[in-house]
């Protein structure tokens, strides 16, 4: 007598069950984990070597890839390092929009932005790219313009936005370049310190810092009104 036990499974069931892939291309899900790898190792290396020392190949064993792979998703290594800044970028500039979204007092939501942009740029990895991008800025003079033009413009056009309401009156193209000296006096002296141009502020020196430039800008900007 044939012992097998035989599982029947219905029609509903195999059309829930999931398909199983064999060979052939990756999901989509494990199409992005391999993206994000291959960046989260250029980055790495890039902030670490610098651009001219890290090479495709070293990126590919990083990431365990071959370099076969690599071409596949960037053209070369430029298209590498662009991905890099943005990916960079995309990780810090919604940190300090939140802070802006949050509300409060104009004082109150400047001195969080104040505060959490130096943060980031006082970070070893976004003081690294700074380097990094002041020594390839002529090699990649486009690099320049994608963190000018993502990761300043939004924070910047935020910024305006609650300088109206500071204090009304002021045009767009006003309000707009106050904004932008407002973050010049946040992060100037600051980030030229810790770049090492003079002693590095404390924590305790960079939290009165943002509060007195906060202050100071205020000030100002609510006096010309």
């Amino acid at each position: 007598m044939d012992r097998t036990t035989t599982t029947i499974t219905t029609g509903a069931e195999r059309r829930e069950a999931p398909p199983r892939r064999r060979g052939g291309r990756p999901t989509r899900e494990a199409a992005a984990r391999l993206q994000e790898k291959i960046l989260e190792t250029a980055t790495g290396l890039f902030l670490k070597h610098g651009f001219g020392a890290t090479s495709i190949e070293a990126v590919a064993a990083g990431a365990g890839i071959s370099k076969r792979t690599f071409y596949h998703r960037f053209t070369d290594k430029a298209a590498l390092f662009e991905a890099v800044v943005h990916r960079l970028i995309g990780q810090w500039l919604p940190v300090v929009e939140e802070e802006i979204a949050a509300g409060g007092s104009p004082v109150a939501v400047l001195e969080r932005a104040a505060r959490q942009t130096l943060a980031i740029a006082l970070s070893p990895e976004a003081l690294a790219l700074h380097r990094l991008l002041v020594a390839e800025a002529q090699r990649f003079p486009k690099l320049a313009a994608i963190v000018a033009e993502e990761g300043s413009a939004r924070g910047i056009a935020r910024l305006a936005d609650l300088l109206e309401k500071a204090a009304p009156g002021a045009g767009a193209a006003e309000r707009r370049r106050a904004a932008e000296q407002f973050l010049a006096l946040v992060l100037s002296l600051p980030q030229r310190r810790a770049l090492g141009f003079g002693r590095a502020m404390s924590a305790a020196e960079l939290d009165r810092w943002a509060s007195d430039a906060v202050a100071i800008f205020l000030d100002g900007w609510r006096a010309r009104r």
